[in-house]
């Protein structure tokens, strides 16, 4: 665990947030903390799941490592109560900017339909309803209307000349968000990261998109669901199966399953295949790619290989 804190630590400096860098740095070489951790499932350690339960009971951020510490070990079982109800469901639609040039190198000649894994509220199933300003060695590529999701792009990425064109969406979530929920948007906005103001606006912008048309997100195993939205969706247009850091969340097993049931669906012709997850998560996509860069990074694969290298929260991309 202490491993993993340091590790997020990184991140969280590539993230642009100093406090939870700080936070992580802190964690790692705390054995009382560490020991709170460790009496917490494993699948409720994750920094960003705590972090974000602390601060929703009053641990201010920015704020220091000592009020951490000193929240989580006088805990009176409020802030574990909160870590074990509640997930990591970021949302981050700023992870658009980089998808939608992979939708824009399917080469589709027919509208979207698409199949988000891991939906969570569904706000990453718009990317039709936003502008992008692609940032070049040549200029700035903007299409779509403002606000826009700004990008770094390096390489010859198929910059799109439009949004995409989208005819259906629907997505799969063990546990979705309701948008149309302020409690559920609430927390959404505590696990966007302290100094990331940029994100809370994009993601509030992201929810009033969404109540003005919901998305139909169903409640679900994506291991199971996904096939069979899959098939409802051939009726509508070129489906494209998305995910952004969902696969991460799946035992090893499951990771090997989805990978499979994904490259099946593809050779049959039942869809693409637009996926970023972390290098380790879905290994095979790394076969022919060039080196994993030194900073955090996360790849983005289109039909089960890698094509770019991505910023987790959509600030950049380096396509290869």
């Amino acid at each position: 665990m202490a491993r993993t804190y340091a590790g997020f630590a990184a991140w969280a400096t590539s993230g642009g947030s100093p406090c939870y860098a700080a936070w992580a740095r802190g964690v790692a070489a705390d054995a009382e903390v560490l020991a709170w951790l460790a009496a917490l499932p494993r699948d409720k350690q994750h920094p960003t799941l705590v972090f974000a339960a602390a601060r929703l009971h009053g641990v201010p951020a920015p704020g220091p490592y000592a009020g951490l510490r000193d929240a989580l070990l006088a805990d009176d079982g409020t802030i574990r109560a909160t870590v074990l109800t509640h997930v990591t469901q970021t949302n981050e639609v700023g992870r658009l900017a980089t998808l939608v040039p992979a939708f824009a190198g399917l080469g589709a000649d027919r509208p979207l339909a698409l199949v988000e894994a891991g939906a969570s509220a569904g706000l990453c199933l718009y990317p039709d309803r936003w502008g992008y300003a692609w940032s070049t060695p040549d200029g700035v590529v903007a299409v779509g209307p403002e606000p826009r999701l700004a990008c770094t792009v390096t390489g010859a990425a198929p910059l799109p000349a439009a949004p995409p064109d989208v005819a259906w969406r629907a997505g799969v979530d063990l546990r979705p968000l309701d948008v149309r929920d302020d409690d559920a948007v609430a927390w959404l906005e505590r696990l966007v990261w302290p100094e990331n103001d940029d994100r809370r606006a994009q993601l509030r912008r992201a929810v009033e998109l969404a109540r003005a048309e919901p998305p139909p997100v169903v409640e679900g195993d994506l291991l199971v669901e996904v096939p069979r939205l899959v098939e409802e969706a051939a009726a509508h247009g070129e489906v494209v199966v998305v995910h952004t850091a969902v696969i991460m969340y799946l035992s090893a097993h499951d990771r090997q399953r989805f990978d499979a049931m994904m490259r099946t669906l593809v050779a049959d012709g039942a869809c693409r295949w637009v996926g970023i997850e972390l290098p380790d998560v879905l290994p095979s996509l790394l076969d022919g790619a060039p080196p994993l860069p030194e900073e955090p990074t996360m790849v983005l694969g289109v039909d089960g290989d890698a094509v770019a290298w991505a910023h987790q929260h959509g600030r950049s991309l380096a396509w290869f």
